[in-house]
């Protein structure tokens, strides 16, 4: 019963000096007990022979001869310990790659349950249980287990990391402060902590937040690609019914027709599940440095926290795009009937007509309220009061010649510039003899006599002597049309480089560039021709557009 009630006081068996189970144990004449060599050091490197515990001094060193009582008690506390790991270690897990062994294990390492900051060493549940028992290994600091314990100890001065240098962003000792960081704004470890976690909080809102982002992008892109998808399966219908009626000869005609379309929908998709991709692969990105920040806010370790923000660099979301003006846009098949259905007879017309008709109603839809630019406008043109008409007045007005003017050509600029998406307006033309329309980017020269061309970035059709009609492009292409059109109709599709003209009254496509490549903002353009004795002073007019 004895020996039971000792082995239930393991810290009896406890050194003071070496904090662990005694070794050849000896007694002092105090009474107290030590290991051997722990009071023989420890007298080794004194002044004065003395008990460290209740201080009495000795006038002459001790004779030091082991206790053989405390020994065999130590040995049998020993044994019942080593027996007690042995029935519980069966029942703790083996460490696995990716987590932390117990440091005393021999053999088969257990997962460590605990890191002990003064010990520096690693325990598993049954090599922790002195650290729960003793009194003297109760004041050690206990942690989540964590490796590279010895990271922990400032390398320079072998004491613990307890402190955080502000101006150096590094944990310092004790020593550090008042040797390399002295005068240097220091904290403590937990106060950096706390701040550093407050900011993770924050750093972690802002990637669920981004996270949020892109996943509201998918569902836009995905929505883009279902009205693609629509448009596809529209205008592959309008085909059908086009060509189905016609006879066997012009079954390839339709076939190229669905091939065409079918290929711009496969674009389309490419570019959705493209954005898709990177949009997921962005968010697994985000995920991924979510999940290391919140196991970094989890941890419950100053140091480990800190030195985690450093070495990981965690608060800074990972490199991603800004999605914000990224989107899928349908692709536009206009032109794509009317090109198809032009190469067949002249029995085709009346269905040509038809297709022209809701080809026109498809980008009035686009329609924009175009107003012109006083600011831009040569001072013989004269502009009404709404922004509306320009005509040529043959008088030279005084006013600041900006460089936005023109200086020689009798033009104007719409106010309204366009760098993305599809936009259409409407210009009356009725009764004049020379008149130019289209669009032209920002940056084209606006002094001296300038050349109308798709290469100094004007993309325009011109009248000429009444009835000489050419589109502008280089070469120039004359234009043959069955009749003067009173009312012209501009459409410009900018992804898709994409200018085209209409004859509104008669529903007939004039002529369109493609192929054509924006990179700055594009603008309306006016060109009125010189007034020429009356002859030409009607005004050009923009119309409000109405879909028949």
């Amino acid at each position: 019963m004895a020996a039971a009630n000792y082995l239930s006081s393991e810290d009896q068996f406890l050194c003071s000096i070496c904090l662990d189970v005694f070794t050849d144990p000896v007694a002092i004449p105090c009474g107290h007990n030590f290991c051997k060599s722990c009071i023989t050091d420890h007298w080794n490197i004194s002044d004065r022979c003395q008990c460290p515990l209740c201080k009495e001094a000795f006038t002459t060193r001790p004779d030091l001869r082991v206790n053989t009582f405390i020994s065999e008690m130590v040995a049998q506390f020993r044994q019942s310990a080593q027996q007690k790991a042995s029935s519980s270690s069966s029942e703790q897990q083996v460490s696995k790659p990716g987590e932390v062994p117990c440091d005393v294990c021999t053999g088969t390492k257990l997962k460590a349950l605990k890191s002990c900051l003064v010990c520096l060493v690693s325990y598993c549940e049954t090599h922790l249980e002195p650290h729960l028992t003793m009194s003297g290994l109760k004041r050690h600091q206990l942690i989540v287990p964590v490796e590279n314990l010895e990271g922990r100890m400032c390398t320079k001065h072998d004491k613990p990391l307890e402190l955080f240098c502000k101006p150096d962003q590094t944990c310092v000792c004790m020593l550090c402060t008042v040797l390399d960081h002295k005068m240097h704004d220091v904290v403590p470890l937990k106060e950096e902590y706390e701040r550093k976690k407050v900011e993770l909080g924050k750093t972690e809102a802002e990637i669920q937040q981004m996270i949020q982002k892109r996943r509201l992008k998918i569902q836009e892109v995905k929505h883009s690609l279902n009205l693609s998808e629509e448009d596809a399966d529209r205008e592959i219908a309008e085909g059908v019914q086009v060509f189905t009626s016609l006879m066997e000869s012009v079954e390839r005609g339709l076939n190229e027709l669905i091939n065409t379309i079918k290929e711009k929908q496969k674009t389309t998709e490419k570019q959705a599940e493209a954005f898709i991709k990177e949009l997921e692969q962005e968010i697994s990105e985000l995920m991924k440095r979510s999940t290391e920040v919140e196991q970094v806010l989890r941890s419950e370790d100053h140091l480990h926290l800190l030195q985690s923000v450093q070495s990981l660099n965690i608060q800074q979301p990972p490199p991603t795009t800004d999605w914000t003006e990224v989107s899928v846009r349908p692709s536009s098949y206009e032109g794509t009937v009317v090109k198809a259905v032009a190469q067949l007879e002249e029995t085709l017309s009346k269905q040509m007509k038809k297709l022209l008709e809701a080809e026109l109603k498809m980008v009035q839809q686009y329609a924009v309220d175009v107003t012109l630019d006083p600011d831009t406008a040569h001072p013989e043109l004269i502009l009404s009061d709404d922004g509306k008409q320009v005509n040529h007045c043959d008088v030279w007005k005084t006013i600041p010649n900006s460089k936005k003017r023109f200086s020689y050509r009798t033009s104007v600029l719409g106010k309204q510039s366009f760098s993305s998406g599809r936009f259409y307006f409407e210009v009356q033309v009725k009764e004049k003899s020379k008149w130019t329309l289209g669009v032209a980017r920002e940056s084209i020269n606006r002094k001296g006599d300038i050349t109308l061309s798709t290469e100094r970035g004007y993309w325009t059709i011109w009248l000429r002597n009444r009835n000489e009609y050419k589109a502008l492009a280089v070469p120039s292409v004359l234009l043959s049309l069955k009749s003067p059109p009173q009312k012209v109709g501009v459409f410009v599709d900018y992804e898709e480089g994409l200018v085209s003209f209409y004859d509104v009254d008669a529903a007939a496509l004039i002529y369109s560039f493609t192929g054509c490549s924006f990179t700055e903002k594009l603008f309306p353009f006016f060109h009125t021709g010189n007034n020429e004795g009356g002859t030409n002073s009607a005004p050009l007019i923009i119309s409000p557009v109405r879909v028949n």
